[in-house]
């Protein structure tokens, strides 16, 4: 006989098969086999058929196409006989699923196996509805698996119920038909029903309220009375695992007194006693026993309250944590995450075990155990929380450290109950994991420092001892650098010494030493490098002992290749040199930086508004369509590819939407420099050109009241970290935005009709597109302004996916309408229109200002451009 002709039993296929000692032979083989079976299959052989499916699914299994046996399962299913009908259906389950066409054929062959006689023929029937059902499947076999749940067969009734889940997850709308049949199912005595029968009542409840009502008024009582006699319930070796009676029909029960329970107080009262005694009978050295401990606790913290019940649930927990299993453990900090939004004192009670979690050996336990430790913080115990932390922080793992850094830094700042306690912290994490402190965060501490002015001294001296052992940390010699230019003076002269402290005795040359090790070292960045430069500018002025060698070392750096450190050095080698008499007042200490508003910049308290045009998308291969609108910080910080989202940075929306440094600036005090400050700033932030030269001595008498014009303290980052140089803007460059400033300008907003006429603009040009702005006014609503944008292509080429996004600050609200299209013709054949709604909250105040952006595809290449919209007419 052929070894692969269609009568080659199924046992010889595989041994066939698992002889192959290659990729290769096996592929050869099963290629074989398909062959016949095919060969089979044309001549419609009945006698072979069950034979070949078999060997089909086997083949299925093993990972190659079956598709060409689909009809075969049909055929076998709408034969008369038992194994025949056994392998077709079972064939249906393998090689097809539901999103198959073909078993549309097979629902009439299922309505009537479903009605047969022979009970084993419903029984496969159920089995394959169970597992393949489609929605349309589900609807027109309802009525038969509903009649099923009160077939005389207690195996029929529990493979119906399994099947009525899979019918109401489907269809919904059908679970109002199967209420009553399942809650008969709840008193049945045979165990394989009363389970199956408990999982489509919860089913049940998740998916209609009705349900949920019917079960909690008629099902509650019973249900609690059904698990009292399963907790009391004698030894039943048929269901005992590890010495747990039937863990399955417990956990099922608790599942669904939870979902009775949760937003009931009466049906929560009603099961209360019930889930005590399973809390405290259950044995929780058995890993069955602790599957039921865990549902019963996610019971009692899901149901209405009951304090005794919860600190006893908490108190369960509390010996998970305790336990080898890093798996128990890990839920146990899971459900930890949400009881201490419900009692926090009960939790606080195992911070100990929670603590010891966080050195586990195992990065999932460690990870969950900081989060859990994060959130236990407060204000009466994060000294002893924040001293474990650091503690674990000298020993932990460089994997670690990242993560653990992040979160003490993030309590300290939080729950700092004084500023020397936050120095000193900040710090030890310095000393210990400098390189992994996010740089707003070492911002922050300098903010703080410098507003903490009678720990100057101490602060300075403190930088000054952890650099001298801990030069490796890079962000500790950025502080260090700072304070020792800011505060060099009080360093060598002991100024400020409280009595925690040990004396220190420090020249002139030292203080000079740590810019000059932070500037030479080779592990030292552009940022390290370029504030060592400045604390070396005004150590020059402070120690004028120093300020030959001081001029020797910035010199060096007048050939690097590095133009930032090349421009700094020639600049301050220069003041050093030929300005002596203007050098003390350049480089005088940094006045009190604004600690509240730099917080609120980190907070995001600027939110901007940004809209894009919602009906525009990208349709992408896998049917999905792709929001045209980018990411936030996509469009907000136009000139970087990796800036870091706005959220996470807490930095100012409405800067980010302008695309200018985060950075907080800081404002003299005692003096109202306000006016002038704040029109520089916008004026950088929001890229305005200076307009022609005009005469500016009531500018000048407007936003400088005192008579020295002191210059506007640059922002932090400006000082010590490498940014782009703005181009410095006069008082006369600061008319066209004093509208923006809000009150700045004592003259009234002149009065316009509604309705009137603005002049169209060209907002945006360039060599290959541009774009007008045609401007209306509706009827009695001057703050709102009605734009149409028209795009025109200036290039020889047609563009594709054209997408319009535009963003504005916090004081406008846009709403963008859907394009007039998404190809733009070339040549300027033909135009896209797409109408904008601007209203100004800020009307008569404020001026409009947009950012926007334009992307289109041009030969199939994706193009971007980028711009910024500021002339608007006056009076929008």
């Amino acid at each position: 006989m052929n070894p692969f002709s269609s009568g080659t039993r199924l046992r010889d296929m595989i041994r066939a098969i698992r002889a192959c000692k290659t990729a290769a032979e096996e592929r050869a083989v099963v290629r074989k086999e398909c062959a016949a079976i095919r060969a089979a299959i044309n001549e419609n052989d009945p006698d072979y058929r069950h034979r070949n499916l078999a060997k089909l699914m086997f083949i299925h299994m093993l990972g190659y196409p079956t598709h060409f046996g689909q009809m075969e399962c049909l055929k076998l299913i709408a034969s008369a006989g038992f194994p025949e009908k056994r392998i077709g259906y079972l064939g249906l389950m393998l090689l097809l699923d539901e999103r198959q066409e073909v078993l549309m054929l097979v629902t009439n062959s299922l309505k009537q196996d479903l009605n047969h006689s022979n009970q084993y023929i419903v029984g496969l029937a159920l089995c394959a509805l169970g597992n393949i059902c489609s929605a349309e499947m589900a609807r027109d076999l309802a009525p038969e698996v509903e009649r099923l749940l009160q077939f005389r067969d207690p195996n029929i009734r529990k493979k119906a119920a399994l099947c009525s889940i899979r019918i109401i997850k489907k269809v919904p709308d059908l679970a109002e038909n199967f209420i009553n049949p399942a809650t008969s199912l709840l008193k049945e005595k045979h165990h394989g029903v009363l389970i199956t029968g408990i999982q489509l009542c919860t089913d049940l409840c998740k998916v209609s309220e009705e349900a949920l009502e019917h079960f909690r008024k008629k099902c509650t009582e019973g249900l609690v009375k059904t698990l009292k006699d399963v907790v009391n319930s004698p030894y039943a070796p048929e269901y005992d695992i590890a010495g747990i009676t039937d863990p399955f029909l417990h956990i099922r029960l608790i599942r669904l007194l939870r979902v009775l329970g949760q937003g009931d107080a009466d049906a929560s009262d009603r099961m209360n006693d019930i889930l005590a005694q399973v809390a405290t009978k259950t044995e929780s050295n058995k890993n069955a026993g602790n599957a039921i401990l865990y549902e019963c606790v996610e019971t009692i913290m899901s149901i209405e309250d009951n304090g005794g019940l919860r600190v006893l649930a908490i108190n369960i927990l509390g010996r998970f944590l305790s336990n080898r299993d890093n798996n128990i453990r890990y839920v146990a900090l899971n459900i930890l995450m949400k009881a201490i939004t419900v009692d926090a004192q009960a939790v606080q009670r195992h911070r100990a075990t929670i603590l010891e979690c966080v050195k586990d050996s195992d990065a999932s336990i460690r990870k969950r155990a900081l989060e859990l430790v994060y959130v236990l913080v407060n204000e009466s115990n994060v000294k002893p929380l924040t001293k474990e932390l650091i503690d674990y922080l000298e020993v932990s793992d460089q994997d670690f450290k990242e993560d653990l850094t992040a979160k003490i830094c993030s309590i300290v700042a939080k729950f700092s109950p004084e500023k020397i306690w936050y120095i000193d912290q900040m710090l030890k994490v310095l000393i210990e994991a400098g390189n992994f402190v996010k740089d707003e965060v070492w911002h922050a501490l300098i903010v703080v420092i410098s507003n903490a002015s009678d720990l100057h001294g101490y602060t300075v001296r403190a930088l000054y001892r952890a650099f001298q052992t801990s030069t490796e940390q890079e962000c500790l010699v950025r502080v260090a650098v700072w304070c020792v230019g800011e505060y060099g003076e009080m360093l060598v002269n002991n100024v400020g010494m409280l009595d925690i402290e040990d004396p220190i005795t420090v020249t002139e040359s030292d203080a000079v030493d740590v810019a000059e090790i932070a500037i030479k070292r080779h592990t030292s960045d552009l940022t390290t490098k370029a504030m060592a430069l400045i604390a070396l500018l005004k150590l020059s002025s402070r120690f004028p002992s120093c300020s030959e060698r001081i001029k020797d070392i910035v010199v060096q750096h007048r050939g690097s290749l590095v133009l930032e450190l090349q421009q700094r050095s020639i600049e301050f080698n220069s003041v050093i040199a030929k300005h002596q008499n203007i050098r003390s007042a350049l480089v005088e200490r940094m006045p009190v930086l604004d600690e509240a508003t730099f917080m609120g910049r980190r907070a995001g308290s600027m939110p901007a508004t940004v809209s894009t045009s919602t009906a525009a998308s990208i349709s992408l291969p896998n049917g999905n369509a792709k929001p045209s609108a980018a990411p936030l910080v996509d469009l907000l910080d136009l000139s970087s590819d990796d800036a870091p989202a706005p959220s996470s940075s807490g930095g100012d929306f409405l800067q980010d939407l302008l695309g200018v440094d985060l950075s907080p600036a800081p404002k003299q005090s005692g003096i109202n420099q306000a006016p002038q400050n704040g029109t520089d700033v916008l004026l950088d932030l929001l890229s305005i050109g200076t307009p022609p030269a005009q005469s500016n001595s009531s500018t000048l008498d407007i936003l400088s009241p005192i008579q020295d014009n002191k210059k506007p303290v640059a922002p932090l980052d400006g000082l010590f970290s490498p940014s782009s140089n703005s181009a410095q803007v006069t008082s006369a460059g600061a008319a066209p935005v004093i509208d923006l400033l809000d009150g700045f300008v004592a003259s009234p907003p002149k009065p316009e009709s509604n309705g009137s006429a603005f002049p169209s603009v060209v907002a945006f040009e360039s060599s290959s597109l541009k774009m007008e702005f045609n401007f209306s006014k509706p009827p009695g609503n001057p703050q709102t302004t009605l734009i149409q944008a028209t795009f025109t292509n200036l290039s020889s080429n047609n563009f594709t996916d054209f997408i319009f996004q535009a963003a504005v600050p916090k004081f406008l609200q846009l709403h963008l309408e859907p394009a007039s299209g998404n190809t733009l013709p070339a040549s300027g054949s033909g135009t896209i229109t797409q109408s904008l709604k601007v209203t100004n909250s800020q009307h008569g105040k404020k001026s409009l200002v947009m950012r926007i952006r334009i992307a289109y595809k041009s030969n199939n290449k994706d193009v971007l451009e980028e711009g910024q919209v500021n002339n608007f007419p006056r009076g929008l």
